[in-house]
This record gives C-alpha cells, structure tokens and sequence, in this order.
C-alpha cells in the first residue's frame, strides 16, 4: 500500500493513555531509501520537545481517523532519551532510543554501536527554529565513511531533479510503502519543463544526491521519463502499474 509521505504529515499518534502528538516528518536512510523513525511533535504536552518512534512501536494506520495507535504510553515517550534538535543524529543517539524501547537496531550487530560516528546529516525541520531549513550544511552534512545517511522527507521536498541530459523539474512528494516502510517512489513536479505533468521516478534511477546544492541526479534521461507510463495523482498506484513501470526502467526492488 503506497501512501503519499505529505498525507502522513499531521497523523495523530495516540498512545495507550492520551495523545503524543503529531508526525512531522519522516527519517529514511538515502542508501536504501527505507524509513527508520518517525518523528512527532509532542507540542505543548512536552513544551514542543520533538521525539522519535521507532516503526516497531506503531501500530495498524487508522486512514478515517489520521492516526496512528503506538504499543506505548505517554510516561514511556516522557522518559525515553532526549535527541537534541539542534544537531545530527547519530548512531549514539539511535543506539539510546533502541536500548530504551527494546529491539534490535537496523544496522544490526547489538544494540551498541562500535563507535559514535554521525548518520549525518539530519537536516532542518528536527532543528530549532534559528536553523535555516534550506541549508543541510548547516549541520554536519559532510558524509562519515561508510555510514548510513539519516535524511529527512521535509526537508528532501523541493530538491531539483535533474536527468542525465537535464533538468526536469522538483521533489513535490514521496510515495511510501506503509507495509514495509520504504520510499518507492519520487513524485517530481515537472512544470517547469512539461506544463501540467507529474511524473514518479525510482530511487533506484539515482545517481547521486547533491546535499549542498539541493539537487538529485539521475542516471536516465528526460525523453525515457517522458515515455514513461504515465501518472495520474488521482489515481492509485498499484501493483500492475508498479510492474509496468519497473519493466519499462528495466529495474526491481531487492527485498532484504
């Protein structure tokens, strides 16, 4: 089930004993494009303090309601570890919030990490207000070798994309797969060269992602995005589109 990432924005996260707050933005690692945490503005219930969830606290979606059940309760969220907004977060940070709610981290090899390197950088909306939302080099956006990226959605929205042979317009959102919590799709805003279209592209058609200068390169070109199958926002995308589509870029998806 593919839902917009902007729709998930404002979902209620309803714990055992009350209302946590609201999600504001999506984390997901730019390697293979899957979403790790949730985080939610706790609003004035914490002073405006924002938390992270980690998927394996959430329960079935309620689309009517726009809210999430959490297997928590709000003491719980209370107390668990204080990620600062004003920089990265860092395997440390994660490695805390895992060994606080239980489980395995998604990097694996036990719950503690072997050094305190940066999945860098987190950028703008999980900083404080005096951050600059445009600027990820605003935080620590140099790449620590090897590591995972943690990257927002927020903040990912607006980026140029660019195809081999050049530009074809901008991020206007993301389409998730709620199922197993991973971005399957780009949805790109292309009016600024094909009036009156959007079209999706695949995480795995790209080449690069330029952090400084808000771009994302892609590895085909503008000509096979326009033949591409067409996509109608209006409509669902579903698993016969999905395999139109990846047929046609000659590309899948590798389960892990």
């Amino acid at each position: 089930m593919l839902w917009d990432a902007s729709s998930i924005n404002g979902y209620a996260i309803e714990a055992s004993d009350g209302r946590l707050g609201g999600v504001s933005d999506l984390l997901f690692e730019d390697g293979g494009w899957d979403i790790r945490w949730l985080v939610v503005d706790t609003g004035n219930w914490l002073s405006g303090r924002k938390v992270l969830l980690p998927l394996s606290a959430l329960g079935q979606p309620d689309p009517a309601l726009r809210q999430f059940p959490v297997k928590l309760n709000m003491q719980q969220v209370k107390d668990s570890p204080d990620i600062h907004t004003y920089m990265p977060v860092s395997r440390r940070m994660e490695a805390d919030v895992f060994n606080y709610y239980g489980g395995e981290p998604y990097w694996g090899g036990g719950l503690i990490p072997m050094s305190n390197a940066m999945a860098t950088p987190l950028v703008a909306p999980l900083y404080s207000s005096g951050s600059n939302a445009s600027d990820p080099g605003g935080a620590d956006s140099q790449p620590n070798g090897g590591d995972p990226h943690l990257r927002s959605i927020a903040a990912m929205t607006g980026y140029h994309i660019h195809a081999s042979d050049g530009e074809i317009g901008h991020v206007e959102d993301f389409l998730v797969d709620v199922v197993g919590w991973r971005i399957r799709y780009i949805m790109v805003d292309t009016s600024g060269w094909w009036p009156g279209e959007k079209v999706l592209i695949s995480p795995l058609s790209v080449r690069e992602i330029d952090w400084a200068d808000r771009q994302i390169q892609l590895d085909v070109k503008r000509q096979q995005v326009k033949d591409a199958p067409p996509y109608d926002p209006a409509i669902t995308v579903d698993g016969a589109y999905d395999e139109k589509f990846l047929t046609y870029y000659c590309i899948g998806w590798v389960e892990a």
